[in-house]
């Protein structure tokens, strides 16, 4: 073989070294992606005119992608909701609600942080939310700093997996499948993980009840007023969560359409709790048009980097060096999880899932798993299981985005190996998921089959 035999292995370490320089990756992205197209020119590897391939695929894939539509608006959704305040009395009413049950407020964050996930889908907004809120709260109520630490970070991060996940849309896009199959596909095992979380807490505080002592009787609300905090607090999310899931679940909108409806009920929502001020809104759309802008400049990056990468023969490299290494079909999947696992400790979630989607997804696609998984669901069960992993970007140093989010706004007494220490169950509890969905395929799949026809 020749040197231009492996421009694209030298193009995947180019990216991965000047990734970490921290300039911002969608000009790196471009960048390497440029840079190693004139160096194929100079191989007569790849021509000219293949630069005009890109500018077509930049909008057709992307500025003419009607699926991609839905970004803004979730993202829009959600800095409306975290602007309205409806957050800070969920968390109230969750609080009085499991006053004595063990670990009732790290319960409470639990339940918050799923609510949020199914109604924003942004985690910086809801680590940071959640931080503010709930861990001065927690400290004051005695609770040890590993788990409150813990528990919030991981909550926070339920956002990347649960529907309307923005992530789950780019990987919808990028695998050329149907977003609402892969939304509803991670419904059974984004409310799993969320489950996983609050049986460890419960376990946890009930063995070691000095870990989360409870709030006397004196301190919440009186009975006779629940009924109007749960009304209240609860009622509006859980209506916002409906108007979006339940118009996909119950085919009344497509997930383009459900965000819009999503937009529109926070609007709505904010507008109820007297929240939707001129100010308001503009720093609402100044924040959305920042964060969607930032999204689709890597878009337009990684669509550079991709098209390069393909035409120098990457996907044909990493094929031939799978088939060498004999794995069988689960030996691979093992490995392309292992990968991603350990790119989730440098690199931000939408870096992995731009790069490497593209390259594993025609691997995954050309493996067989027998009775184990139909071949029509592999590419929605990897996808679920890549995205279960990806969470785990978040939380593993030493770039753990949340991480960071929390240290930048957690009180000064809580030092990042806090933060460290309290993630590291919950890192484990995420691999257990993932290998739950990985045995059992239908925890994934079994919904899409009951109410999609695909």
């Amino acid at each position: 073989m020749y040197i231009e035999d492996y421009l694209p292995l030298f193009m995947f370490f180019a990216l991965a070294v000047l990734l970490f320089t921290g300039y911002p990756v969608g000009f790196v992205l471009g960048g390497v992606g440029l840079a190693f197209g004139f160096i194929g020119v100079l191989f007569d590897v790849f021509s000219v005119i293949e630069f005009f391939n890109i500018v077509s695929r930049i909008w057709g894939g992307i500025a003419d992608n009607l699926i991609l539509v839905a970004i803004p608006m979730f993202v829009f959704m959600g800095t409306m909701l975290e602007k309205s305040g409806a957050a800070e009395d969920l968390l109230h009413c969750l609080q009085v609600l499991l006053r004595r049950v063990p670990g009732g407020l790290a319960l409470s964050v639990t339940v918050m942080g799923t609510i949020m996930a199914a109604t924003t889908g942004i985690i910086g907004a809801s680590v940071v939310m959640m931080t503010l809120m709930a861990l001065p709260v927690m400290l004051a109520r005695g609770y040890q700093k590993e788990l409150a630490t813990g528990t919030i970070a991981a909550s926070g991060t339920l956002g990347i997996l649960i529907p309307p996940s923005i992530m789950l849309v780019i990987m919808a896009d990028l695998l050329g499948r149907s977003v609402g199959v892969l939304f509803v596909a991670a419904v059974i095992p984004g409310f799993m993980l969320s489950g996983i979380y609050m049986f460890f807490i419960f376990s946890a505080c009930s063995l070691k009840p000095e870990m989360a002592p409870s709030i006397s009787k004196s301190e919440a609300e009186e009975e006779g007023s629940l009924i109007l905090l749960v009304l209240k607090s609860f009622i509006p999310p859980l209506f916002l969560i409906f108007m979006v899931l339940g118009s996909i679940l119950f085919g009344w909108a497509t997930p383009t359409e459900a965000s819009g409806v999503g937009a529109f009920g926070a609007i709505i929502l904010a507008a109820a709790r007297l929240r939707l001020t001129r100010k308001t809104l503009t720093d609402v759309v100044e924040r959305s048009a920042l964060t969607s802008a930032m999204i689709f400049f890597i878009f337009i990056g990684a669509t550079a980097f991709s098209y390069v990468f393909r035409s120098l023969g990457g996907d044909d490299l990493v094929i031939e060096f799978v088939e060498r290494m004999g794995f069988g079909p689960w030996g691979v999947l093992f490995l392309l999880m292992g990968i991603v696992f350990l790119l989730g400790f440098f690199f931000d979630w939408i870096e992995i899932t731009l790069i490497v989607l593209p390259v594993f997804a025609p691997i995954i696609e050309l493996l067989d798993f027998g009775d184990h998984i139909a071949q029509g669901d592999l590419v929605y069960w990897f996808a679920i299981l890549i995205a279960i992993n990806l969470q785990t970007s978040f939380l593993t140093p030493p770039f753990g985005f949340a991480l960071f989010y929390m240290k930048g706004v957690a009180p000064p007494g809580i030092k990042i190996q806090h933060i460290y220490v309290g993630i590291i169950p919950f890192v484990l509890l995420q691999l257990i998921g993932l290998v739950l969905v990985m045995a059992f395929p239908n925890l994934a799949m079994w919904l899409p089959h009951l109410i999609i026809d695909f």
